[in-house]
């Protein structure tokens, strides 16, 4: 609504009322003209990337898209998949996305060798992490040490395989003994399947149901999680640019409308595998509805989030965790803490709590 001009007291006081008026009445209709022209483009033009495929786990990402839960925060969303997290943190440092799905142990990686132009942390996602290794069980790899010798095949921009060395360190693998081999996404599994490769990398829910379309059977593979070694990392969360970081209502708009679709895929998985169809119409809808599960009971709805709600860390575990990652990478030092995460953008606590 409209103010009155300061004048206006004044103006009824010299008899120039009437005029006031008029001036006043154009002015207010050129102001609600100005926005009502202006409402579609008033939007923020966001260009986000996935880490990875279209696939049951990232989900709801979708739905907030497909339903118009960012076009009501007033954010004009686009979204692309992904290669792997290294890949996504790149797109965004470049400013090319303004938001992006990454792993946060590459992102401190980033932050470390590039101060000054350090990629954000908003929101974690993944409160408990997915990187593993895996291997038939014929091939003789039945614990890491057995891994030297081998060939490590994975994308080059994988978490997992980003995380090796610190998993390599861990468990006294000598890495200058393992082979890398560059796969793409598509390959990954195959390779292994068909045994190309002796050893693959990425995120449990990813690798091993990946593997299963190819009829390999769990039970036939030697899964070695990273969390089960001492690595008590964090998973993946949304990051955002420096130049994104400087628009914190439309930050906490994409959080809010993010965890809003994923009560709704938490409540109603078959929402998110929809919407992932909508995208792959040749997915196997009951492998992903078998991923979303996994993702959802073993990486999100962890006892910390189902007390504290989606999204933010524990200090002193992420601090733990930015030391043992940045030994891992051999870097001079971690970044500090507000130089990765920061929960300033976060919903309130009440609106980011999921049922248990």
């Amino acid at each position: 609504m409209c103010e009155l001009w300061p004048g206006f007291a004044a103006a009824r006081q010299t008899g120039e009322e009437m005029s006031v008026m008029k001036r006043l009445t154009g002015a207010c209709a050129l102001a609600v003209g100005i926005l009502s022209a202006g409402g579609a483009s008033a939007q923020t033009v966001v260009k986000f990337t996935l880490d990875w495929v279209f696939q049951g786990p990232t989900s709801a990402f979708l739905v907030a898209l497909d339903k118009g839960y960012y076009k009501a925060e007033g954010l004009d969303v686009t979204m692309d998949p992904g290669q792997g997290s290294a890949g996504a943190v790149q797109r965004v440092a470049t400013g090319a996305y303004q938001i992006g799905f990454a792993d946060v142990n590459s992102l401190i990686e980033y932050n470390a060798k590039n101060a000054g132009k350090e990629v954000l942390a908003v929101f974690m996602a993944y409160d408990f992490p997915p990187f593993g290794v895996y291997a038939l069980k014929k091939s003789g790899i039945a614990k890491p040490k057995d891994i030297e010798g081998k060939k490590l095949g994975a994308p080059v921009f994988d978490a997992s395989f980003r995380l090796f060395p610190a998993f390599a360190r861990k468990t006294g693998i000598d890495k200058a003994k393992v082979e890398s081999v560059n796969l793409t996404p598509q390959l990954r599994e195959q390779s292994l399947a068909q045994g190309s490769v002796d050893v693959i990398s990425g995120h449990y829910f990813s690798s091993i149901l990946d593997l299963k379309a190819r009829g390999v059977k769990v039970e036939d593979l030697t899964v070695m999680s990273y969390s089960d070694f001492g690595m008590n990392v964090y998973g993946n969360g949304i990051i955002v640019s420096p130049e994104m970081a400087n628009n914190p209502a439309a930050v906490t708009g994409f959080i809010r409308a993010t965890v809003k679709a994923w009560k709704e895929v938490i409540a109603n998985p078959a929402v998110g595998i929809a919407a992932v169809k909508k995208r792959d119409p040749l997915i196997d809808e009951k492998l992903e509805a078998e991923r979303l599960d996994i993702s959802l009971k073993q990486n999100v709805l962890t006892p910390y989030v189902k007390a504290n709600g989606m999204g933010d860390v524990e200090p002193e575990r992420f601090k733990n965790a930015l030391a043992e990652v940045a030994d891992a990478f051999g870097l001079p030092a971690a970044p500090p803490v507000d130089k990765v995460f920061s929960s300033k953008f976060l919903p309130p606590k009440a609106d980011r709590m999921v049922a248990p």
